[in-house]
């Protein structure tokens, strides 16, 4: 079946199979993620500023990882043991939160979650980089973030199927997302060693860029500025998710909706990287910003359920629109001995961002309001969006 869909869709076994992986290992975290506010705020009695503590801290976990990892899978030219590292932490943490008893020790699981995600993006984005081709790098991150979507369509159904059966029984069902991160394993372990680039990765002596930082220019860095300050504006969704159960959503639709979410973002992804790659990273990236501006404001203006509701589903868009297309930005700009240390330091700026957004997300939804909070986000995406098509030319 494999080589079939290759032949189709242009993709090799190895995107293949990092698909899969990205698959399985987001199936076994939506299994959690959407109900995580849930647990935390009716078994274990922590409110929306431990949220955001907790998700703040998880981000900032995996930030400095994120540019180390990068950059030693540069030097090592072999980013698969950090891939198989990073895939193997989080796994094995994961469904530890199935026996947790207070909100800190939810704090340090998913601590340890995120340092694995820091320690395997970079590597991973690095060996995708360089397996595609310049004309389709859109459209390979898209496919890569398109199966990490269908893998968070598949987890919160089997959640929602799970606790019809067992209602409120997060426990368990916690501890069964162990399933899925075997799984994961085994594919990593059938990757090849070392990706096979498309083009030369460098013309310079290996031992020379040994131990040293690369010149990635002063458009990698104006791009990493503006998608600084966007990130500053994107709080971890779990208070988009908080806002649906504070309007009173049933705990049993919550996982239902998260799912209807993802299929919106797996179409999205597949169309927005096809679309990058003809008309230009810019374009498709400050429409995602501009929509996301538009849908946190409708978090922030409307209080009625179906309203919400509608919004959330639409918000799965933004996603199609900027996050392959970001990563074939990156994969645009960086040398190709780079790719690690460059992926590593925007994994590490959406990181800092995300952390800083939590917590002030937090901060203005418990002292001041949700409204606030969500137009708050509005505005910082707002002004990133007019950054970006005042700093960037139209095209790649």
């Amino acid at each position: 079946m494999n080589s079939g869909l290759s032949a189709r869709f242009g993709l090799t076994r190895p995107i293949w199979m990092l698909g899969w992986v990205s698959f399985f290992t987001d199936m076994a975290s939506e299994m959690i993620y959407p109900l995580l506010p849930l647990f935390l705020t009716q078994v274990l009695g922590a409110g929306a500023m431990s949220l955001g503590v907790i998700e703040g801290a998880a981000e900032a976990a995996n930030s400095g990882l994120k540019v180390l990892s990068g950059w030693l899978a540069d030097r090592w030219r072999s980013p698969k043991k950090l891939v198989l590292a990073g895939y193997g932490l989080a796994s094995s943490a994961r469904p530890l939160i199935g026996i947790a008893t207070a909100w800190p020790q939810v704090l340090a699981i998913r601590f340890s979650d995120r340092l694995g995600k820091g320690i395997r993006g970079a590597p991973r984005d690095a060996m995708l980089a360089d397996m595609a081709r310049a004309d389709a790098r859109g459209r390979v991150f898209s496919f890569h973030r398109a199966m990490d979507h269908a893998g968070a369509v598949t987890g919160p159904l089997i959640a929602s199927l799970f606790l019809y059966f067992r209602p409120a029984d997060y426990r368990t069902l916690f501890l069964l997302t162990i399933i899925p991160g075997v799984i994961v394993i085994l594919f990593i372990l059938r990757l090849p060693d070392r990706a096979n680039p498309v083009e030369p990765r460098t013309s310079e002596n290996p031992e020379k860029l040994r131990g040293t930082v690369p010149n990635l220019g002063s458009p990698f860095y104006k791009a990493m500025t503006v998608i600084l300050l966007f990130s500053l504006g994107n709080a971890s969704d779990a208070f988009l998710l908080l806002r649906l159960s504070d309007l009173g959503t049933p705990s049993f639709w919550i996982p239902l909706l998260w799912s209807a979410l993802h299929i919106v973002k797996v179409g999205s992804s597949l169309v927005g990287g096809a679309l990058s790659d003809k008309f230009g990273r810019r374009s498709l990236i400050g429409l995602g910003w501009l929509w996301y501006a538009a849908i946190y404001a409708g978090f922030g203006f409307f209080d009625t359920r179906a309203a919400i509701i509608a919004i959330f589903l639409a918000y799965g868009l933004y996603f199609g629109f900027t996050e392959g297309n970001e990563k074939a930005w990156v994969a645009d700009m960086a040398p190709a001995h780079a790719r690690g240390t460059s992926f590593g330091i925007y994994n590490a700026v959406l990181g800092v961002g995300t952390l800083a957004a939590s917590l002030l997300f937090g901060w203005i939804w418990t002292h001041v309001s949700p409204h606030a909070a969500f137009l708050t986000g509005a505005g910082l995406a707002l002004l990133a969006s007019v950054l970006l098509f005042a700093l960037f030319r139209r095209g790649r």
